[in-house]
């Protein structure tokens, strides 16, 4: 009889990153390829790709000049690459030519939240499909609420949480326990604690990597 092994995985991660939903997907996929042998407990934590943006956010292919360099044809072809990879992955992603980057602190103050609830993955999901597939502004507090309500969460609690400053001081502190590990990209999975596999990796290197680390954890060598 094949033992499970409890898991905890700490998912460092932002609703505006590509690769963060891509990655995710393919997680998704590696433990569906794992079933049975895994116990696994998902745990989702605040990165901020862009923490001095204004609430306007900024046109993306601006940004993606201004931030890495590329041209708009390189931008383009990065584009076009990341939908495929969002399309195989089973996550379609949508990308505009007015599309806009933006900041997400008020997405992890109710991502915060909604650990307390057992919604955290699925409010999560419903961000990305927000941002990616529907283009909307995540910073938005209206698009938050009703995000939140999608997901089984009281849209007015969301409401009041979002106009104070309720749960400010515990991301701003998730944020820098994590930078003061050394995470300063994400995605980035954090397994049982010790164990950090970054970036958006095939379901194969997954499903390997958490093999791994369950027969380590179980004494299987």
């Amino acid at each position: 009889m094949t033992q499970t092994t409890k898991m905890q995985i700490d998912i460092v991660s932002d609703v505006v990153c590509p690769w963060c939903i891509i990655g995710y997907k393919h997680l998704e996929q590696a433990l569906e390829n794992l079933e049975g042998q895994l116990d696994v407990k998902l745990r989702w934590h605040p990165f901020e790709l862009n923490p001095e943006m204004g609430p306007e956010g900024q046109e993306l292919r601006e940004h993606i000049n201004e931030k890495y360099g590329l041209s708009p044809d390189q931008s383009a072809e990065n584009r076009d690459r990341i939908q495929m990879m969002g399309e195989n992955a089973g996550f379609d992603i949508q990308f505009s030519s007015d599309s806009r980057i933006y900041n997400t602190f008020d997405c992890h103050r109710m991502l915060y939240w909604a650990g307390k609830h057992g919604k955290q993955t699925e409010l999560s999901m419903a961000l990305f499909r927000s941002y990616f597939q529907d283009g909307e502004n995540p910073g938005d507090h209206g698009v938050i609420k009703r995000c939140c309500e999608e997901v089984g969460l009281s849209p007015e609690e969301a409401g009041e949480i979002l106009a104070s400053d309720t749960f400010t001081s515990e991301v701003r502190a998730e944020e820098e326990e994590f930078k003061s590990v050394g995470i300063t990209s994400v995605p980035t999975y954090v397994v049982n604690g010790k164990y950090a596999i970054s970036g958006g990796h095939p379901p194969e290197v997954f499903e390997q990597a958490l093999s791994e680390i369950a027969r380590g954890a179980t004494g299987d060598e």
